[in-house]
């Protein structure tokens, strides 16, 4: 994964050690397409981690990032995709005094075969919650098998972090980032004691 991923979970322990706030989403989703005559790069957002006074932010990039996703215009005119969606991803960010950010759901259709990568983390093990907050959301990466005729049934594949698969017309890639961590303890559970 190199700096992409290194550098996301070495800002979150630095902050963790210092107990500045809770983890951000972790990494940069990094999504690649292409084939022999085109190649796409592009990062995703997620969410960011709450810290003592403030919620996390939705649907940003955190930490050692410095890139911009493509305008969906601009993605859909160069390229052979169709974007489905391109939202927040509810409940993904952690609760507590101070909500973690929520992550993004970005789905997108292909219109002919290609190779598809993806890089990425914090699939399994959640971006933390601090100071009594909880954890945001896993993410996820789920490749939706076009239905075929007579096919009643659409197949959809987890992907996990890190894959390399080909995809055909019809095929969708719908990528669920991370959520970050809350920070402090819900007001209703400071009540109880």
């Amino acid at each position: 994964g190199g700096n992409v991923l290194t550098s996301q979970r070495v800002v979150d322990v630095i902050l963790k050690a210092f107990k500045a706030c809770a983890a951000s989403q972790g990494c940069m989703n990094n999504l690649t397409f292409g084939d022999e005559n085109f190649g796409y790069y592009e990062t995703i957002a997620g969410g960011a981690g709450a810290g003592p006074d403030w919620n996390g932010r939705s649907g940003v990039h955190t930490h050692m990032t410095n890139t911009r996703i493509t305008d969906p215009e601009v993605l859909e005119r160069r390229y052979p995709v169709i974007l489905r969606q391109f939202s927040l991803r509810n409940d993904s960010g952690g609760k507590g005094l101070f909500h973690g950010g929520e992550g993004v759901v970005r789905e997108i259709e292909f219109l002919r075969p290609l190779t598809l990568s993806i890089l990425s983390e914090r699939r399994v093990i959640s971006p933390y919650g601090l100071n009594g907050g909880r954890n945001g959301r896993v993410g996820e990466n789920l490749l939706i098998r076009k239905r075929e005729k007579g096919n009643e049934h659409q197949i959809t594949q987890n992907l996990g972090g890190k894959n390399s698969v080909k995809v055909f017309a019809g095929d969708r890639i719908r990528i669920l980032t991370p959520g970050g961590g809350g920070f402090g303890k819900l007001l209703t559970e400071l009540e109880q004691g």
